[in-house]
């Protein structure tokens, strides 16, 4: 989609971080914190977002007879990816809306480079093919310790563990570690939150972030 004539492009703000540091929650209150300033935001997920990007969703996250390799997992996040910035985030930052996305590319990173051990040159040659020069304006990465995060989402699931849910925590560890080496790498991006904190402190470290951000005027639509 082209961007009308004077027509400003939205922000894409992502949220980042291992199960049960908040990330659905926080994205929530980032669209509520958004509409109080006048913009108008999306609000979804990763993988999925739009009716066939869930489909492989759920390819990606029950657990199955058949086995999914880590490329073949790493392949199906960037299907579901490329379906998702094709048909929702793009057309919405064309139309000035901000996105507010829970995890984006960075999670691959982390997920299948750091947890799997998949190659990152093959994981930035499909983000390079996937979203090209679309990248977020602004990452929170929740960090908390594995074992808290781990107790939190494990306390509230009601159903089955899907595959993620059921590794090991030597697993998230390797995750966490990614997240945090990505978050070095790009300090000007990616913000560390500390997600062990109660949800009133989180609140005051990410608004403190959002501040920052350059805010145009509008209405908030959270899908």
């Amino acid at each position: 989609m082209t961007q009308a004539p004077g027509k400003k492009r939205g922000s894409l703000i992502t949220l980042e971080g291992i199960e049960g540091a908040g990330k659905s929650t926080v994205a929530r209150w980032v669209c509520d914190w958004l509409g109080r300033h006048g913009i108008r935001a999306t609000l979804t997920r990763e993988p999925g977002g739009t009716a066939l990007a869930e489909r492989v969703r759920q390819i990606v996250l029950e657990r199955g007879e058949e086995q999914l390799s880590a490329a073949t997992e790493t392949l199906l996040m960037f299907a579901a990816r490329g379906i998702h910035v094709e048909n929702l985030i793009r057309p919405a930052l064309d139309r000035g809306d901000w996105v507010v996305c829970d995890r984006f590319t960075d999670a691959t990173r982390a997920y299948q480079g750091g947890g799997r051990g998949v190659d990152p040159a093959l994981i930035e040659s499909l983000a390079s093919q996937v979203h090209g020069g679309l990248q977020p304006d602004c990452t929170l990465l929740l960090d908390l310790p594995v074992p808290v995060g781990l107790e939190r989402a494990r306390s509230r699931q009601a159903g089955a563990l899907d595959r993620f849910e059921s590794e090991a925590q030597a697993f998230f560890e390797r995750v966490r570690a990614a997240y945090l080496a990505l978050a070095g790498r790009e300090p000007g991006r990616i913000h560390v939150i500390d997600a062990s904190r109660p949800l009133e402190a989180v609140a005051r470290q990410v608004e403190a972030v959002l501040e920052r951000l350059p805010i145009p005027g509008g209405a908030v639509r959270v899908r």
